[in-house]
């Protein structure tokens, strides 16, 4: 693994963490971005390995794909029916394990396997850990019919809850507007702090046009950080009975 750069490895450790919490006959939600990248690889080696029998849905096509490619077989997440365990990435973390995701645009599908399942874990590196979100782009998954006037709505939001003069950018793609895997567009919003997540997330996803959006609030039970070293700390969230 000389050939890693430092954040490869640290999200290459956090992935060997993940998977090591993988056991025999679950039912596994494989996410998607570059550290779900690291994930699938070292899942599909303790499958060779140890013959592990393992029944999994992929949160995008790409996850899908990858996990082909490796001899994994993904099934529809409607054929499992429910999940024991999710494992996916972050674009940011905050400490009480509040999400930013969908920088790799899959946040819809994400969202709805991680709720699907019993746990959520998340690996990341460290650079993906912060005090408040809002630094990354809060992706907003919108349909493209009306646009305009989501974006209008979106912003009025935005307003009225001290977030004015945030850009707000239609996702590109190799000079292409970029489509998620449902046919949807993006808006990323650049917002640099976001102090009430729970009361942004409400009003984003009251407003008509917006199919999903990136805030991934009380959903992660635990992050797994990986160093370039392969150490690994867990950062856990108090889960009420």
């Amino acid at each position: 693994m000389s050939e890693l750069s430092p954040a490869d490895l640290a999200k290459d450790a956090s992935a060997r963490a993940a998977v090591a919490l993988v056991q025999d006959g679950m039912r596994l939600g494989l996410g998607t971005g570059s550290t779900a990248v690291f994930m699938v690889e070292r899942l599909a080696e303790r499958v060779r390995a140890e013959g592990l029998r393992l029944r999994l849905a992929a949160t995008s096509r790409a996850t899908a794909d990858h996990a082909g490619r490796l001899g994994l077989k993904v099934e529809e997440l409607d054929e499992i029916g429910w999940l024991d365990l999710t494992i996916d990435g972050a674009d940011e973390i905050d400490p009480d394990l509040n999400l930013i995701k969908g920088g790799g645009g899959a946040l819809l599908r994400e969202k709805i396997t991680a709720a699907a399942s019993d746990r959520m874990v998340v690996i990341a590196d460290p650079g993906k850990v912060v005090e408040t979100l809002g630094a990354f782009h809060l992706p907003v998954e919108v349909i493209g019919f009306g646009l305009e006037t989501t974006r209008i709505h979106i912003q009025r939001l935005l307003d009225a809850q001290g977030l004015s003069h945030r850009p707000m950018l239609l996702r590109q793609r190799d000079d292409k507007v970029f489509c998620t895997d449902e046919g949807h567009v993006i808006l990323d919003l650049s917002l640099e702090n976001i102090h009430d997540p729970a009361r942004l997330a409400a009003g984003l996803a009251a407003i008509p046009g917006v199919v999903e959006h990136g805030l991934f609030l009380g959903m992660a039970e635990l992050a797994l950080i990986g160093s370039p070293d392969g150490s690994v700390i867990e950062l856990r969230r108090e889960v009420s009975e």
